[in-house]
């Protein structure tokens, strides 16, 4: 099939298990002119104006943090970040796990734009502990750490070594960074406030499409001092678009609905867990849940498993994943769930015949 008719495919299917109900432009800017009728919105001009300055204010308060920086894209704002604390401290070297977004998708741009130097750690399909950074023996500027890890299946590390590691880097001033992309879902998954999972790190950037559902965007936070010095990288790089308004209103139209209902995404992520018990066949990771996203991994390749969903998706108009991707054993392949509001609104039974038409599937291919 090609892309067109997958996506024709995955449209007709009146039943989604990931993610967020798909809706149309005309109804996203219905809904944003809405809103912005109701709040007597009024243009940004190049970042400057009531709209964005109240959401910088409204993200770092719920954050902890002095200040915050709305920014176009993420890729801009985390090297951005980085490469300046790597200039505060004299040193060039950052630590990144290597499942980091700047390293599996950025094109290289921290070396190639010569921000600073990457320095991987820790186990590449566990979270980086306290120990994998002391046992480094140069000087480190800064380290950044997912919350949570998105390319190993969403996982995160114990509180416990998230707050040794907090302490560490505090005496010995290295700069920790949190890639919180989706730190709204490792909030609901730790069962704590944003601002006790973000107390202790230097600086952090958060997204607002993924998890919030909005146009895109994303926010820089920490302190005043180093976020003037980001404003003015920003510029450099081509990140001041003269209106920032309509992205900032897709995501703070429905910021607080979408923060509110990730503790129920969370519960019924470990409701999934226990449904997936029944089939053996599946292998989850991480092992148990610990954020609203995981990853599944299926005993046949990845062009089977796509021939799969798609055969499920035309003749029972259930839409089961989005993509495959293979992995290291030959014969397999895994995909995400991240679990919003399509499997919390689903009926428990429709779900249900979902997992049996997968693992009959697959039964079928054994």
């Amino acid at each position: 099939m090609t892309d067109a008719e997958i996506s024709a495919l995955r449209l007709s299917c009146p039943i989604h298990l990931p993610g967020h109900r798909a809706i149309t432009p005309a109804q996203s800017f219905a809904q944003m002119a809405t809103w912005c009728e109701e709040h007597q919105v009024q243009h940004d001009t190049y970042g400057e104006g009531e709209l964005v300055q109240d959401f910088e204010k409204k993200v770092a308060a719920l954050l902890g943090m002095e200040a915050g920086l709305f920014c176009i894209t993420g890729t801009l704002t985390q090297v951005t970040a980085l490469r300046l604390a790597c200039e505060e401290r004299g040193s060039s070297l950052v630590a990144l796990h290597a499942s980091s977004h700047i390293l599996v998708h950025e094109r290289s741009n921290y070396q190639l734009l010569q921000h600073f130097q990457a320095l991987q750690i820790g186990n590449p399909h566990r979270p980086w502990t306290k120990k994998d950074l002391q046992a480094q023996p140069e000087k480190i500027a800064a380290a950044q750490y997912e919350l949570p890890m998105r390319e190993i299946g969403g996982q995160l590390p114990a509180w416990e070594e998230l707050d040794d590691i907090k302490t560490y880097c505090r005496e010995q001033d290295i700069h920790l960074h949190m890639d919180g992309a989706r730190l709204w879902e490792a909030a609901a998954g730790y069962g704590r406030s944003l601002a006790e999972v973000a107390a202790g790190f230097d600086t952090a950037y958060v997204s607002f499409y993924k998890g919030i559902g909005g146009l895109g965007g994303a926010m820089l936070l920490g302190s005043s001092d180093f976020l003037a010095k980001a404003r003015v990288w920003m510029h450099r790089q081509g990140g001041s678009v003269f209106r920032r308004s309509p992205y900032v209103v897709a995501a703070a139209m429905q910021f607080d609905a979408r923060l509110a209902a990730l503790p129920a995404c969370f519960a019924r992520t470990q409701w999934l867990y226990e449904e997936l018990r029944a089939y053996p066949q599946l292998k989850l990771n991480p092992a148990t849940p610990q954020c609203n996203m995981l990853h599944l991994h299926l005993p046949v390749d990845k062009e089977k498993a796509i021939a799969i969903r798609n055969r499920i998706a035309q003749e029972h108009g259930i839409w089961l994943f989005n993509n495959a991707v293979h992995t290291a054993l030959p014969g397999q392949c895994m995909f995400e769930w991240y679990v919003g509001g399509n499997l919390l609104t689903l009926e428990d039974n429709t779900v249900r015949l979902a997992l049996q038409l997968l693992a009959a599937a697959l039964q079928d291919h054994a």
